[in-house]
């Protein structure tokens, strides 16, 4: 059964992660991806690579792709693009805000060619405002919009950032999310459209609740951070100190949190969200401890009798599960129907029955790395199932088969080698 995107071609030109992401995930849903890359490759094929131009980094987000290499500074490798756009459905772009213009591969050049085409565009901050200019990683947007400090992580009073790409792979959603939407207005306008994604856009979106103010109860404590922020820097002070007077002074903060955290047993570790009030005392009960707080509308958590109150109450619950294996307790919350899990790292995961049990694995046969597994499809639908289309690409794998596709003759594909236009 064919999936939901099924003859929907998409001509990818990307790097790294966003878009790469994106495409892989339309791949899922059978849509036809042509990822177009550098006669050298891609920067993340040659990250850390295992063979030659195969790197885990790549493999992970390139699957179920066709792969066609063009050096996109020649002619002869333009009219490639030229030929291959007006039957491409959606192109997806990933590169420095200056980039497409220079290459030919901008909104305005190739929508002239289809006025169909749906063409989703990311760049790190977007095309206006003050760094509107500037390339971007996921690194350098973590830092931009907070995410960074969120958890808090530091050496040395120095921030550390964290270590999964939330902003890149966010956008990849995103991204992937945009077009399908653009795909439905098309079908009834028979319009196609410009997509513009960010990476502080994305970073920013997964930080709603962060993010966001409200005047009645919120204005007076930004002033005073903002003021607080601007003379900490002035005078020097690091990034541990300027943090710690966020935490100390910003509003509805959680004190004494034994309902929606980690735990070390007896074994291990597990996990626990409680976060309604009678999922707490569902948990209370469990465990054998009394919260007063719950339920009571007048506690005042900034009152240095509540703060003591909360530290002695973390200091009970965390006692008290070490007193038992993380199965035994899974056990007893299942019956006491309290949401609770276990820890894992990603490595274990790679056969573990849950996974299994949903098709979240999949495995896929790479020309040169062999016997691959990997995340699958990370969602199913009744009538149109994803499926995953195969590994991804060797470098230039698919270059003579797209270019024979698009009337391209056995000799006329040798020159385009021989000019350098080809890979």
């Amino acid at each position: 059964m064919p999936g939901p995107l099924a003859g929907i071609r998409i001509l990818e030109f990307s790097e790294i992660i966003a878009a790469p992401f994106a495409g892989m995930l339309l791949s899922d849903m059978g849509a036809e991806i042509i990822k177009v890359e550098p006669l050298e490759g891609e920067p993340w094929r040659l990250f850390a690579p295992f063979v030659p131009t195969e790197s885990r980094t790549y493999i992970s987000l390139n699957r179920g792709k066709r792969g066609l290499t063009l050096d996109l500074t020649k002619p002869e490798a333009r009219e490639v693009v030229r030929r291959l756009v007006p039957k491409t459905d959606v192109v997806l772009v990933n590169y420095r805000p200056d980039v497409p213009a220079k290459l030919g591969i901008d909104y305005e050049s190739l929508s002239s060619l289809n006025p169909r085409l749906i063409y989703c565009d990311n760049t790190a901050f977007g095309r206006k405002g003050p760094h509107a200019h500037r390339p971007g990683y996921d690194v350098i947007v973590q830092g931009l919009t907070g995410l960074m400090a969120l958890e808090g992580k530091s050496l040395d009073g120095v921030p550390v950032f964290n270590a999964h790409a939330a902003a890149d792979y966010s956008t990849g959603i995103m991204m992937a999310w945009a077009v399908c939407a653009a795909l439905y207005h098309r079908e009834r306008s028979g319009r196609g459209q410009r997509i513009d994604t960010t990476l502080l856009g994305s970073a920013l979106a997964i930080q709603n609740t962060t993010f966001q103010l409200v005047e009645s109860v919120d204005l007076e404590w930004r002033q005073r951070l903002l003021k607080r922020l601007e003379q900490g820097r002035a005078e020097g002070q690091d990034y541990e100190e300027l943090r710690a007077y966020l935490i100390a002074t910003r509003p509805l903060q959680a004190i004494g949190n034994i309902h929606y955290r980690v735990y070390k047993t007896r074994d291990s570790y597990i996990v626990v969200g409680a976060l309604s009030a009678s999922l707490r005392r569902k948990l209370c009960d469990a465990i054998g401890v009394e919260d007063r707080r719950i339920g009571d509308p007048d506690w005042d958590p900034t009152k240095p009798a509540s703060r003591e109150y909360a530290a002695a109450l973390v200091a009970e619950a965390e006692a008290v599960l070490r007193e038992r294996t993380t199965d035994e307790w899974l056990a007893l919350f299942d019956a006491k129907g309290v949401p609770a899990g276990p820890f894992r790292f990603t490595q274990e995961l790679l056969n573990d029955p849950q996974v299994l049990a949903n098709d979240l694995q999949a495995t896929v046969e790479h020309p040169l790395a062999g016997t691959v597994h990997m995340v699958g499809a990370p969602l199913q639908m009744s009538e149109t199932p994803l499926a995953v289309q195969g590994a991804s690409p060797a470098l230039g794998q698919h270059t003579d088969e797209v270019l024979s596709s698009l009337g391209y003759a056995a000799n006329e594909i040798a020159a385009l080698r021989e000019a350098g236009a080809v890979g």
